[in-house]
């Protein structure tokens, strides 16, 4: 993708001022308990995942970036390794997806990290009942872990999904309650689904793509915080994704102006961003310190 221009940076970060939690009228009038926003100081803060009990760093190893292509171009070794001085530096929590070719390399990194201190969050493709419980199976084989952390319905793109998708749900509870997945949720590429999923009762936790200038996303950050907001009042975990557009944001200024709206809705559990390299972490970590002390 293009770099973001100054001009298009500038006017972003002018119009969301103020603005990050305002919604569409339609969800003005929606009377939900005051919840306390999320406030951390470091990246490597943990949090609790809304009420599912899942516990997990602020900030989280991205293994999807251009498909996964960029963390596979690392090599196993490599991985292993990157992975390796994110955890020491307290990071915990690795998400992939299986479209993302990617479980291997995440079982390879696990057999190095402590299992009970690291979250791993997957994703199916799969559109069918049959397919989606193979699948369950097949990623617990592919990660090396009798449990999933959470399991999400992945890319979903268009209203109605919730009853579309009702099979797939159903075999999604039925591994929990066998204890093969500890929490179920979805990631939406499409506002009307991402409006729906938050209705979608069964949901309890969302990947959302976010950011302040509108890369990747479904929406305006307006309308997309306003849902964000939705669940969060729910007791959802809400993640955060394309923090910074997919490599879209080259400078500094905006990957920090990012990581501080982001931050600062108060309604992000975490978030996941794809690295290829320590730098890029260490660099993360100390914005997301000097956004929380702006």
């Amino acid at each position: 993708m293009s770099d973001i221009t100054r001009r298009e940076f500038l006017a972003g970060a002018s119009a969301l001022a103020g603005a990050a939690l305002l919604g569409r009228q339609g969800f003005a009038a929606e009377a939900q308990p005051a919840v306390a926003p999320v406030k951390v100081k470091s990246g490597t803060d943990i949090v609790t995942l809304g009420n599912t009990g899942i516990k997990t760093s602020v900030l989280g190893i991205g293994t999807g970036s251009f498909g996964g292509r960029e963390q596979r171009n690392l090599g196993q070794e490599g991985f292993v390794r990157l992975t390796r001085e994110a955890f020491d530096r307290g990071i915990r929590y690795i998400d992939t997806a299986d479209s993302y070719k990617m479980h291997s390399f995440v079982g390879a990194a696990l057999k190095e990290l402590k299992r009970d201190q690291v979250f791993i969050q997957t994703k199916t493709f799969s559109r069918t009942a049959d397919r989606v419980k193979d699948d369950i199976e097949r990623y617990r084989r592919e990660l090396g872990i009798e449990t999933l952390d959470t399991l999400l319905i992945h890319c979903m793109t268009k209203g109605g999904w919730p009853k579309d998708m009702r099979p797939v749900i159903d075999v999604m509870l039925e591994a929990k309650r066998k204890g093969h997945v500890r929490a179920i949720g979805v990631s939406c590429h499409d506002f009307n689904a991402l409006v729906d999923s938050v209705g979608c009762e069964e949901m309890e936790v969302h990947l959302v793509r976010i950011n302040p200038f509108k890369s990747h996303m479904e929406g305006s950050p307006e309308d997309v915080s306003a849902q964000m907001k939705r669940m969060f009042e729910k007791g959802r975990g809400v993640i955060g994704m394309k923090i910074y557009g997919e490599g879209a944001f080259k400078t500094r200024e905006q990957r920090f102006e990012s990581l501080k709206y982001v931050l600062g809705l108060g309604t992000v559990h975490c978030f996941t961003i794809g690295f290829s390299s320590v730098a890029q972490i260490d660099e993360t970590l100390e914005l997301i310190r000097e956004a929380m002390a702006a």
